[in-house]
């Protein structure tokens, strides 16, 4: 495929990522106040719905992972927009609390369809080895998803209240996103002759295989559990060490320019290193802007510049990892069963966190977020052991 074909599929994927995200992880940033307010269901069950779908995402994703590897991207992608667009509309028009949760339950697996993952795996089956350009690439698409969606719901529940803004989503996800699937993601290249045993999604690990595998689950657990943990609690954290609440306001926004970038520092790289070094850039960048936020050094713009961009180029990390320490046949599969642990850890974390500032208070949770940041940077380094 040209590079022109190429820059059409990846533009058309950055698309379905940002409503996909914006839609599903970063929609009760906007969305839950209104509807606890509106409803009178608690906030905690309210916000609970999205640890309710990632979890089910999570266990979704190995079987997602085998399809793609089976079938390609296109027919999955397609499944993504019309289960976040039924999933949606169930929110849309829940009555009670339970249909509410179910809506959560349908939206998970959407996003176990159609978030990273299952899109860092398609351009995998596309372009093989190749791959790694456009992942990056992709994730530069994927860094304005609360950029776009946190204006456009507040938006939408402004004018059409949360219920509206719901239904609004859905009818994108059916309008915009799976046409754009359908028109322009191309199906995926037939599979080599079944004989071929690179590609068999059920050839064992071998030793070094297992301990690669291991190591990356590790760093995508700790990975999210860091990442969830400074996106639902940041502003408490803040305020914790004295900043204001306009301030603590102002200040995160500074990560998603950070992690965007970032992500065009990487670009510019065009691949000329090894992706262990994008990881490991990544963790110590995180892990350095996290102890200055422990520290309580008056620069708070600085650590989270440094986290942001960190979190920026550990998104494109962790689809470009996998693909260069197991190759390019079983890569799908391998994104599937690697991404479970990874939102497991995304879903448990923000009651994680909240256990930590209601027993140790925010020193306890700045703590917990050092020690999580330093331990990665440790596994980062036993991954270049079985590079």
């Amino acid at each position: 495929m040209n590079g022109r074909g190429k820059l059409t599929v990846i533009s058309a994927l950055g698309v379905v990522e940002i409503l996909a995200w914006g839609s599903s992880f970063y929609l009760p940033a906007v969305l839950a106040g209104p509807i606890a307010a509106d409803t009178g269901w608690p906030l905690a069950w309210v916000v609970g719905g999205l640890s309710i779908g990632l979890l089910v995402a999570a266990f979704a994703s190995p079987r997602v992972g085998l399809a793609i590897h089976r079938h390609g991207g296109r027919p999955v992608l397609a499944l993504a927009a019309l289960l976040l667009a039924v999933g949606l509309a169930t929110l849309g028009l829940s009555p009670n609390l339970p249909v509410f949760l179910t809506g959560w339950l349908i939206v998970g697996l959407g996003m176990g369809c159609g978030l990273y993952d299952p899109a860092f795996a398609t351009l995998g089956r596309l372009y093989g080895a190749e791959a790694r350009p456009a992942i990056t690439t992709l994730t530069l698409w994927g860094g304005f998803a609360s950029t776009v969606c946190w204006p456009l719901s507040a938006f939408l529940v402004e004018h059409a209240g949360w219920r509206g803004a719901c239904l609004a989503y859905a009818g994108l996800h059916l309008l915009v996103t799976l046409p754009l699937v359908l028109g322009l993601i191309p199906r995926a290249p037939a599979s080599v002759a079944a004989g071929d045993e690179g590609r068999r999604e059920d050839v064992p690990f071998t030793p070094r295989e297992r301990r690669a595998f291991l190591l990356m689950a590790g760093v995508l657990i700790l990975g999210g559990t860091v990442m969830t943990l400074v996106s639902v609690h940041l502003i408490t954290l803040l305020q914790a060490r004295g900043v204001a609440l306009a301030a603590a306001v102002s200040y995160g926004a500074l990560i998603g320019p950070a992690q965007v970038g970032a992500r065009i520092v990487e670009m510019a790289n065009k691949g000329r290193h090894h992706p262990l070094w994008t990881l490991t850039v990544a963790m110590a960048l995180v892990a350095a802007g996290l102890a200055v936020l422990e520290a309580g050094v008056p620069a708070v713009g600085v650590a989270l510049v440094l986290y942001g961009a960190g979190n920026g180029i550990y998104s494109i990390a962790r689809g470009t990892v996998p693909l260069a320490l197991f190759g390019a046949a079983r890569y799908p599969v391998l994104v599937g069963r690697l991404a479970r642990p990874g939102l497991l850890a995304q879903a448990l974390a923000p009651s994680l966190g909240a256990v930590a500032l209601d027993y140790g208070g925010a020193d306890a949770a700045y703590g917990l977020l050092v020690v999580l940041a330093l331990t990665n940077i440790g596994l980062a380094g036993a991954l270049w052991s079985v590079r």
